[in-house]
């Protein structure tokens, strides 16, 4: 049985990826000053922020008559963690990866996970309607389904 996801309207995504900009920036400072102010090193320093701070799922998004279809891979997340926000043009998914070792099973040898922030803008190619997007969350799956705005299946058919 799939989750219901929440999906919170929004009148623009920028102060989000904004917010996510200023986030790697701090830590890309950070990363400069750890490594004695070197010079010359601003792309690799962004980049090890990026890869510390958010993941970037895997997404496939196709189109009917009268929808979008989105579908992204994100796994070890609980469903209450997964926040999408939507504008008639544009879809942000975002969700909180938390790892903890639990001390009672043993002793942690090795561990790759690593807290974070998944992260991915998606700007549409034709409006939609907020109030007609639904999402379910299954298996490490996010599959969301977002009704086309009545403008946009209007230009559609003139088109063809």
């Amino acid at each position: 049985m799939a989750d219901v996801v929440r999906i919170h309207k929004t009148q623009t995504i920028l102060d989000e990826i904004r917010d996510m900009q200023d986030r790697i920036m701090r830590r890309a400072y950070e990363i400069y000053q750890q490594n004695g102010g070197a010079f010359g090193r601003d792309i690799e320093n962004w980049i090890q922020a990026e890869r510390e701070l958010k993941w970037t799922p895997a997404i496939e998004l196709s189109e009917t008559d009268n929808e979008f279809r989105l579908t992204a891979a994100i796994s070890g997340v609980d469903t209450k963690d997964i926040d999408i926000e939507v504008t008639p043009e544009d879809i942000v998914l975002k969700a909180e990866i938390q790892h903890q070792h639990d001390e009672k099973k043993g002793r942690v040898l090795v561990c790759e996970f690593t807290p974070g922030i998944v992260f991915r803008s998606i700007h549409l190619p034709r409006k939609i309607n907020p109030d007609k997007v639904k999402a379910e969350f299954k298996n490490g799956l996010l599959r969301l389904t977002a009704e086309l705005a009545e403008e946009a299946r209007l230009k559609k058919m003139e088109a063809a």
